[in-house]
């Protein structure tokens, strides 16, 4: 619907728009004749920036009643105008004022929106002992002005877009002109453009839309919520999406490697950083089979385990009630609960959950006779080995249970089925045209530089082969 220049019908055609209780208007006259009224919404906008900015400097206007002169007697330097009453509606549910009046040809938007922010502070996923530590929040201006500080180039493009029918989230779509594939930007825009859906309330919800496969077993977006590491991507020809409301970005293609890197690696020696990573994926594997291995073991193989601890494991579960599989299965089950109400809890509480799970369900759950003291440990162990790859536990405590089910039924033919299946998934994965276990299926030698090995900085003069980036050198001399 455009504007009619009626302060009366115009008015009348926004307030059906935004009948909402909060949706307030107030009229004032200026010096010249001319009668302003200003719709706004209370919760969201200044009012005292609005009075500041607005109302008191349009009190002694005298000028026509075109919207560019109007504007020019204004004193905020955030003005936008408009001619479709939908596109005013929307504003001023955004926290921007609209200034309308008689004779008008477009309606004036004023940027006096209530912003309430927290700190820019170290984000509790990505800690560092070296390194930045600025983590991104939950305003898109803040965070892409976090990432401009830190590419000062002009061929960094932040590409703004609304999503959401009712929400009307702002989105960014970042990347390096001339450096991320061409390809994939437009993939990652046309997927962006297709998505119909009432709200956004997190970058999560993009993500569902941005991968080729969702029902897949391995994610297939990257997600970070530190700029340097997010600035890092985008310079190796990655794309990032962010998200208002959000403090986690997305990193497009994602490749599985990069969940056993992380940002501290490149502010320490190489030697340092390739046995954090090889230790990272050791842990990840040890949590995932030891206890599939454990139940397998003790049901099909004896002899796998050594004499002297074969003994001491048989004087542990001789009074056991439960089978192998059924008692693992239940302490897995047991540390899952445990885990999810720490999350929960108020924080007050969780010295008492650490009290009720280490000696009521743990220690008196043995002596009792409920569980073994070896499922406890090696459960334990289990844990502790999926936080060492914080960003894959969601997918390592998945497969975890199904290499157990597996193990309970087959035993060691099943770990090996359930394995090739697993490898099956992710080489059969990719996404805009990227594998997910690329640099080794298929192998890249001159991307494995950065993989799991960490070479020095002098190694890595090109850009990862895999991501088909048009500038390929990142390094002269």
């Amino acid at each position: 619907m455009k504007i009619t220049g009626d302060l009366k019908r115009d008015f009348s055609a926004l307030k059906e728009l935004l009948p909402a209780e909060d949706i307030l208007s107030f009229d004032f006259a200026a010096e010249g004749g001319i009668t302003f009224r200003i719709l706004f919404c209370d919760p969201v906008t200044d009012k005292e920036l609005l009075g500041t900015l607005v109302v008191r400097p349009l009190m002694h206007y005298r000028g026509g009643t075109r919207a560019e002169d109007v504007g020019e007697g204004l004193a905020s330097p955030e003005m936008r105008s408009f001619s479709n009453l939908e596109e005013l509606a929307g504003e001023v549910l955004a926290g921007n004022p609209v200034l309308l009046w008689d004779g008008m040809d477009e309606g004036l938007v004023v940027g006096t929106k209530k912003v309430f922010l927290r700190a820019v502070m170290e984000p509790p996923t990505g800690v560092t002992v070296k390194g930045p530590r600025e983590g991104f929040i939950e305003d898109i201006k803040v965070n892409t002005s976090l990432i401009r500080r830190r590419l000062k180039t002009g061929e960094l493009k932040i590409v703004f877009s609304k999503i959401g029918r009712r929400s009307q989230t702002f989105v960014a779509l970042c990347y390096l002109e001339g450096t991320a594939n061409e390809a994939v930007v437009k993939g990652v825009e046309k997927r962006l453009k297709a998505i119909d859906i009432d709200g956004i309330p997190d970058s999560s919800y993009l993500a569902d839309f941005l991968c080729s496969r969702p029902h897949a077993l391995i994610k297939q977006v990257g997600t970070t919520e530190k700029p340097d590491v997010f600035c890092a991507k985008l310079l190796e020809g990655r794309v990032g999406v962010l998200a208002d409301g959000s403090p986690i970005a997305l990193t497009l293609p994602y490749l599985f490697v990069e969940d056993l890197q992380a940002g501290e690696d490149y502010f320490v020696p190489p030697l340092r950083a390739t046995l954090t990573r090889v230790l990272r994926l050791l842990a990840m594997l040890a949590a995932m089979y030891l206890p599939a291995f454990y139940v397998a073991a003790e049901l099909f193989k004896l002899q796998l385990f050594p004499v002297k601890l074969l003994l001491t494991i048989a004087g542990s579960i001789r009074d056991i009630p439960l089978s192998p599989s059924l008692e693992m299965l239940l302490v897995l089950l047991m540390l899952e609960v445990l885990n999810e109400a720490s999350i929960r809890m108020p924080k007050y509480v969780g010295m008492a959950l650490s009290v009720v799970g280490a000696l009521v369900l743990g220690e008196t759950a043995v002596r009792a006779g409920f569980f073994s003291t070896p499922a406890i440990i090696i459960v334990a162990f289990s844990a502790i080995g999926l936080y060492a790859v914080p960003d894959l536990i969601e997918v390592t405590s998945m497969v975890r249970l199904l290499l157990l089910l597996a193990a309970g039924s087959l035993g060691t033919y099943g770990i090996i089925l359930a394995t090739a299946f697993l490898l099956l998934e992710l080489t059969a994965t990719e996404n805009y045209g990227v594998p997910l276990l690329s640099p080794f299926a298929p192998a890249r030698p001159r991307d494995m530089k950065d993989s799991i090995v960490k070479f020095g900085l002098r190694s890595l003069k090109l850009r990862p082969k895999t991501l088909m980036s048009p500038n390929k050198r990142r390094m002269n001399g």
